[in-house]
C-alpha cells in the first residue's frame, strides 16, 4: 500500500502555486517599500538643469516640505502628469522639485548636448506646463540608482528635515493624491508650520524678557 503523502504530494504543489498566482494578481508593484524610506537623502552634488553653475545637495531640500519627481522627456507618463503637477503647483503650492535625467546623453559620446537637452525640457515644459521650482540634473543618474528608481515618473515625498517620507512608483493624478500623497504632504506641512510657529513663539518670549 503506497504512502498518502507522495500521492498529494502534487495536488499540494499545485494549490500552493494558484494561491501565489492568485495573490499576485492583486499586489500593486508600485506600493513595493522604498530602500531609503525613512532614511535622509543620499548625499549627492548636482547641477542646476537649467543654470548648471547652481549647484544642489540634500541641503538644497531641507526647511520646507518637497515631492521631488524623477523625470525626463522621453517619458510618455511624465508629460501625462505634468498638467496636474502644476496645477498642484500653482492653485495648491505644493513645492516640487525635478530630478531630471536623460536616457539619450552620454558624455562619453557626446550624444547629445546640454543645449539640446535643455531645448527638449523648455519645450516639453511650455506644452504640458511646469510645475518645478526647480530641475536637478541628474548626470550620470547616480543619485537616482542610490535613491531605488527603476524608471519614471517616481515620486519622493522629502519632511523639512531632509528625511525620504514615502516613495511612490507611477504617475500622480487626482486619486492618488487624494488617496496616498495629498494627506502624507499636508500633514507634513502642518507639522512644519507648527514647527515654525513654536519658533516664533520662543523667539518672541526670550525677545520679551
Amino acid at each position: 500500500m503506497k504512502k498518502p503523502l507522495p500521492m498529494i504530494l502534487p495536488l499540494l504543489l499545485f494549490l500552493l502555486l494558484v494561491i501565489f498566482l492568485f495573490q499576485g494578481l492583486f499586489n500593486d508593484p508600485r506600493a513595493l517599500d522604498s530602500q531609503v524610506k525613512g532614511k535622509p537623502l543620499p548625499s549627492f552634488s548636482l547641477p542646476d538643469l537649467m543654470h548648471p553653475e547652481q549647484i544642489y545637495s540634500p541641503e538644497s531640500l531641507k526647511g520646507d516640505v518637497t515631492i521631488v519627481n524623477v523625470w525626463g522627456v522621453w517619458c510618455v507618463t511624465c508629460a501625462v502628469e505634468l498638467p496636474y503637477l502644476t496645477h498642484l503647483s500653482e492653485q495648491e503650492g505644493v513645492r516640487i522639485v525635478g530630478l531630471y535625467f536623460d536616457q539619450d546623453l552620454d558624455p562619453d559620446f557626446g550624444t547629445k548636448t546640454l543645449s539640446r537637452v535643455q531645448q527638449e525640457v523648455t519645450e516639453m515644459l511650455s506644452r504640458y506646463g511646469n510645475p518645478y521650482a526647480f530641475n536637478i540634473f541628474d548626470v550620470y543618474r547616480d543619485t537616482s540608482l542610490d535613491l531605488g528608481v527603476t524608471g519614471a515618473p517616481e515620486h519622493f515625498v522629502i519632511d523639512k528635515d531632509g528625511i525620504v517620507r514615502m516613495h511612490h512608483i507611477g504617475d500622480i493624478n487626482e486619486r492618488v493624491w487624494e488617496n496616498k500623497v495629498g494627506p502624507l504632504y499636508r500633514k507634513l506641512k502642518q507639522e512644519l508650520a507648527n514647527s515654525q510657529t513654536f519658533q516664533e513663539s520662543q523667539i518672541s518670549q526670550s525677545g520679551g524678557e
